[in-house]
């Protein structure tokens, strides 16, 4: 395996996380509370 072979692995480890990341961000599931954390800086005390 020489290193190029390492960079194509690493770079699509990678994309795969990143899509991972976007599909839990926008899953249904999370809306609710995504929606109430972007609340919390106009709360008041």
């Amino acid at each position: 395996m020489d290193v190029n072979t390492l960079r194509i692995i690493a770079t699509l480890l990678c994309f795969a996380t990143f899509i991972g990341l976007l599909v839990w961000a926008y899953s249904g599931r999370n809306r609710k509370r995504f929606e109430e954390d972007a609340k919390i800086p106009f709360l008041q005390d």
